[in-house]
């Protein structure tokens, strides 16, 4: 199974997806977080650097370094649920790709809130209606954009072919 997900797999479209998503992601939480959540729109690169860095930069003033980190540890795991999303929709086609996607979207928020909280608990604290709505966008525009970049194409696969005959 393992060998057929990796020689089926669009690899290149991988990572763009896991881009496209953490983005669109990180701009939904950065522009609606002053208006929706009534805090500073980077809080929540704060909290990824914490990840890293420890909760004292969760009391730090504006500080550089610390955004940097927070902006490389959410593309990290933007990449990494991107893979899981590629794998889980791969070969199924846009719509579901979408609707599949934002489903793991909803998904990975569940798993990253109530069950990542007990090893960092001040995560609990950034817990909001528009985090939720981040993760189905994010899954959402993953799971959307890996399919439509991806070259599967029943037709033109000679494993395919050579499998129902």
């Amino acid at each position: 199974m393992l060998q057929a997900i990796r020689d089926n797999m669009t690899w290149r479209a991988v990572p763009i997806a896991g881009l496209a998503g953490g983005t669109a992601f990180l701009v939904l939480v950065l522009v609606l977080a002053p208006a929706w959540l009534g805090v500073d729109d980077a809080v929540i690169l704060y909290y990824f650097a914490s990840l890293v860095m420890g909760t004292d930069v969760l009391v730090a003033q504006a500080n550089l370094p610390v955004l940097l980190v927070g902006v490389l540890v959410h593309y990290v795991f933007s990449l990494l649920f991107g893979l899981l999303i590629a794998i889980v929709v791969h070969r199924w086609g846009l719509l579901v790709g979408i609707v599949g996607g934002a489903v793991l979207g909803a998904s990975l928020y569940a798993i990253n809130l109530y069950t990542m909280t007990l090893f960092v608990p001040w995560f609990f604290a950034i817990n909001s209606s528009l985090l939720f709505l981040a993760h189905v966008i994010y899954g959402a525009v993953t799971g959307g954009v890996y399919e439509s970049l991806d070259r599967f194409d029943v037709g033109t696969q000679p494993e395919v072919a050579h499998e129902r005959a």
